[in-house]
């Protein structure tokens, strides 16, 4: 159910039926408190200018690489050693590389695989941490230390540094080097939700779901893991720009996408034997990670400010 019925129409008095609709303090249906509590938090991060700054940052990031193919005006690999290092200009806006390559089209699609493996990483790490968080302080015990232990060793390591062992260990490229961010990554998210599941696990609310004859595997399913995922949410979201600073570094030490891939971390480190008097290979890539990462940190902040419960005056 949504409020799909009450969109219908025309003029201001359709937009105004809505918004009472959203907005009312007795709602008639769980469906209608739901889509309430959705729009007063759209309408509460909507009141952040610098969060709305990320987010129409990251949108405008994700619809340039996913058109990439459409909006770069040369092929990405395509080679032109007579106009090498070229500086930029109306043919090449942001000029090109050691091999004559576009920048402006190599950035582009270096977008598709940069921002492409921070969301397999998210895909796969959100849903890891977050079982094992809510598996470990819901049971307790010893499934509680033995979890908790084995999180605590991926901790003791440096994030990097273990993603390019693992990496070492097989052959490098996007695949090795998403799943080597993975395995690094999800450990703080298991933490947050079991100190999230510490605090839920013996409210009156998991009390009466388990008087109802509710299995352990369902209550942390359907009842303990949903109010963990505002908390995680955040600290995803704020994690994402320390994903791609280890993605971009995992392609400059040449451990993550590899040659001819435009990757944006790789493209630094093709330039940075020209950084002193061809800037310009160098400034563009280095300029994308800067943004994506700064947009995704204002994003996160956002997203705390409405999501986080004790945030709340």
């Amino acid at each position: 159910p949504h409020p799909g019925p009450l969109l219908e129409g025309e003029g201001e008095g359709s937009g105004a039926m809505t918004r009472t609709w959203l907005l009312t303090d007795a709602p008639a249906s769980r469906a209608q408190a739901a889509w309430g509590r959705r729009y007063r938090l759209w309408l509460a991060f909507r009141c952040n200018p610098l969060a709305m700054v990320g987010l129409l940052t990251i949108l405008v990031l994700a619809a340039l690489s996913l058109l990439a193919p459409a909006l770069a005006p040369y092929d990405p690999g395509l080679q032109d050693l007579a106009h090498r290092l070229a500086r930029p200009s109306a043919e090449h806006r942001l000029g090109t590389d050691e091999l004559g390559r576009d920048i402006l089209s190599r950035l582009l699609f270096g977008g598709r695989i940069t921002l492409g493996m921070v969301v397999a990483v998210v895909l796969l790490v959100a849903p890891v941490g977050l079982l094992v968080g809510c598996v470990a302080g819901y049971a307790g015990g010893v499934w509680d230390r033995l979890l908790m232990r084995v999180t605590d060793i991926f901790l003791a390591f440096p994030r990097l540094i273990l993603a390019l062992a693992f990496v070492a260990a097989l052959k490098p490229g996007v695949t090795s080097a998403v799943a080597a961010i993975a395995l690094t990554a999800w450990p703080p998210y298991a933490r947050l939700a079991r100190a999230e599941t510490l605090g839920i696990r013996g409210t009156d609310y998991i009390a009466a779901v388990r008087m109802t004859g509710a299995g352990a595997g369902r209550i942390v399913l359907r009842h303990v893991a949903p109010l963990c995922i505002p908390s995680l949410v955040v600290r995803v979201t704020l994690d994402m720009s320390s994903i791609i600073l280890t993605a971009a570094g995992l392609g400059f030490l040449s451990m993550g996408a590899q040659p001819p891939s435009p990757e944006w971390g790789a493209m630094i480190a093709k330039a940075r034997q020209f950084i002193l008097d061809q800037w310009w290979v160098a400034l563009a890539p280095g300029v994308a990670i800067f943004v994506a990462s700064l947009a995704f940190n204002l994003l996160g902040d956002g997203l705390r400010d409405v999501l986080d419960p004790k945030a709340e005056s």
